[in-house]
């Protein structure tokens, strides 16, 4: 029989709230025993006043020798039944008591909780078989949460015009380390986010350290917010957080106060391991990002960086706190906030791979979308060649953009290889390549990725995955080919949205150059574009500067030329037959500024060309121009993908396509006139 226990817990309050359910859970199991708790003098108020201890022992690590030896010797004479000693201390050396709690825990139990339960159970037969429920389904005694502290929290609300109805967010933004702490001005961010999204009321809560950092957040956050920093002692910030639907925390005391009340956690990780820290309530989960180095669990970052916190974004952590919020976390799938998908392994590290042209790359940025959705807290970076560097940098889904110069910087094997040992040093364990090439299937396997998923072609035996490459058949559209990879790791992937980034320098270069060119915001702007890739995508500048003529004369349109700059002349070619002024921005403008310009267009008229695409994603009607009559290259492959994008292509009776090489002046392109352009034109704009 049980009579009388000794509860070693730890000095930080974090770690202490950690133990609480141990507590709860001899208290359950032995109901009429009297429990000493020894703590540090840190979260000693943790057990002040509670009924449920019957002695508490604030034990000062700094006191002298001979005071600690005098209080071993009188705990000594206590008789204890059961020694728990969570910090493996002299206290549980020492002391002498039937039970002892266990020295050691297998590597194989991860989580701080459930460690301290394992020391428990491990010595105590009739405990062993009940430990095992992690439902911890019993009474929850150990924070004791008095009347006065409920009436405080009640009245402090009232006063701030939050009724009971009110749903409430509690943001506890500040941390013990430096090295803890999301930026403030993420957090401030955030908080906005939140606010103007799901209408709540949002508290910050923190001690007097951590107020300088609140201040910033309740000035910069665009939205009304209650700031108690220094205002609650622990039992008060127990009863707040009760009251609250959610909390956003770094890894601090205030995650695990959330998760032993069973209040859902949104926690944001750096450095330290959330796999033994991570929030434990029911509804939790983890926003982090998995750089090579992390979980370090160093007091100081070793490069200098703290890339592992900074590299979260806000909407990585609005996502989190969305699937609160809207109730769509699984518990059967999060365990300490990694999301273990039923059909995929969980990647850490993840490398997109596509090194062709600019179109090609935004075609496939639905991929980076659905991996990121389904990896929130993974490390992903896209490889891409220099001209498509702006089509995904600055995508929030990514966090870093790779540039394999094959044409210039890397166009050596010897600088090749130094670039495969740059990719093997972030120690990436998933590489999708979206368009094989034999080059990058050398540069994924001498990297020594694990996983390498791609086509079944150009020395696909390099790969551990190859799906059959069937492009060349032009029966989907080439965005939903290259989800193919994503669903062949078990992901379910169906948006198929374009997206391209748009800067704020881009925006405004754009506004710089309208303004100069007296272009108001009113007018109506048509962008055409005469060039392509290739002779046999061409449609004659004779018809563009006809088209363009015309669309000025019906429709009052502001016609802009674009091209880039080896195409310039090309433009100025139909910019020289137009009868009417047009705006010349061939060769002017980058990637970037492009997708501004043509963000402000009300339609765009182009030959099949990457510049389509970017129309398409920043939300630009399309008319599109093909030629060529081969499966690979159809409009069903490489169409523009807007709700109101058309298309034009004609049947010339060509039973083969000598593409460039064409025998027919490409009659195919020839086909397609002005006036066809024009019937198109009404439904688009409608």
């Amino acid at each position: 029989m049980i009579k009388k226990i000794l509860f070693v817990t730890l000095s930080n309050i974090g770690d202490v709230v950690l133990t609480l359910p141990v507590l709860d859970y001899l208290k359950s199991n032995f109901p009429d025993s009297k429990i000493t708790v020894i703590v540090g003098p840190r979260p000693a108020e943790i057990f002040k006043n509670n009924p449920n201890i019957a002695k508490l022992i604030i034990y000062d690590k700094e006191l002298r020798l001979r005071s600690k030896i005098k209080l071993l010797l009188e705990l000594r004479k206590e008789s204890f039944d059961f020694v728990v000693d969570l910090r493996n201390s002299f206290f549980g050396f020492f002391i002498p008591a039937k039970y002892k709690s266990s020295f050691f825990v297998p590597e194989s139990i991860k989580h701080m909780r459930d460690r301290h339960f394992y020391k428990i159970k491990a010595k105590i037969p009739e405990l062993e078989n009940k430990a095992q429920d992690l439902k911890l389904n019993f009474d929850k005694k150990s924070l004791y949460l008095s009347e006065d502290d409920e009436k405080y929290i009640i009245e402090i609300l009232r006063q701030n015009n939050i009724a009971p109805e009110d749903k409430i967010v509690v943001i506890s933004a500040g941390a013990r380390s430096h090295t803890k702490r999301w930026p403030k001005e993420k957090f401030s961010e955030l908080v906005g986010v939140i606010g103007k999204e799901f209408k709540v009321k949002i508290i910050l809560v923190g001690d007097k350290d951590e107020a300088v950092i609140n201040k910033y957040i309740l000035e910069h956050a665009g939205y009304p917010v209650v700031d108690l920093s220094a205002k609650t002692n622990l039992g008060q910030l127990g009863c707040l957080i009760k009251k609250a639907k959610l909390l956003v925390t770094n890894d601090s005391a205030s995650l695990h106060l959330a998760s032993y009340l069973d209040i859902a956690v949104v926690a944001i990780f750096g450095p330290t391991n959330d796999e033994k820290y991570g929030p434990w309530s029911e509804k939790s989960v983890v926003a982090k990002r998995e750089i090579f180095c992390r979980s370090c669990e160093e007091a100081q970052c070793r490069f200098g960086t703290l890339e592992c916190l900074l590299l979260v974004k806000v909407e990585d952590v609005m996502r989190r706190v969305r699937e609160i919020l809207t109730q769509t976390v699984n518990r059967s799938s999060v365990m300490f906030g990694v999301n273990t998908l039923q059909a995929a392994q969980i990647y850490k590290r993840i490398l997109i791979v596509r090194t062709d042209r600019i179109g090609d790359v935004l075609l496939s940025t639905p991929v980076i979308k659905a991996i990121r959705a389904a990896y929130p807290n993974a490390y992903i970076a896209m490889m891409v060649s220099p001209y498509a560097r702006e089509i995904v940098e600055g995508n929030p889904d990514l966090d870093e953009v790779i540039i394999y110069d094959k044409d210039i910087k890397h166009k050596s094997w010897k600088n090749s290889i130094k670039f495969s040992q740059r990719l093997r040093k972030i120690m990436f364990d998933l590489a999708l390549i979206l368009h094989p090439t034999s080059r990058v299937h050398l540069l994924v396997f001498f990297a020594r990725i694990h996983k390498r998923v791609g086509y079944d072609r150009k020395l696909g035996f390099l790969l551990t995955d190859r799906i059959t490459h069937v492009k060349q058949f032009g029966e989907r559209h080439e965005s939903d080919y290259a989800l193919d990879l994503v669903r062949y790791l078990g992901i379910q992937a169906n948006d198929k949205s374009l997206f391209m980034p748009i800067k704020p320098e881009s925006e405004r270069w754009v506004n710089e150059v309208f303004n100069q060119m007296g272009i108001k915001d009113n007018e109506k702007l048509l962008a055409i574009h005469s060039a392509a890739s290739c002779p046999s995508k061409i449609w004659p500048v004779k018809r563009f500067a006809e088209l363009a003529d015309k669309m000025i004369e019906k429709y009052g349109f502001k016609v802009l030329v674009v091209a880039g700059a080896k195409d310039a002349s090309l433009a100025r070619g139909v910019i020289k037959l137009m009868k009417n002024q047009v705006i010349d921005l061939a060769g002017k403008t980058s990637v970037s500024q492009l997708a501004s310009v043509l963000k402000r267009c009300q339609l765009f008229v182009s030959n099949d060309s990457g510049p389509v695409h970017i129309a398409s994603a920043v939300g630009t009607p399309v008319i599109s121009i093909f030629g060529r009559n081969q499966k690979g290259l159809s409009p069903v492959r490489w169409g523009p993908v807007g709700a109101k994008d058309q298309f034009l292509h004609k049947e010339v009776g060509c039973i083969e396509c000598l593409a460039h090489n064409c025998k027919k002046e490409f009659a195919c392109l020839k086909a397609i006139t002005v006036e066809d352009v024009l019937s198109v034109v009404d439904a688009v704009l409608l």
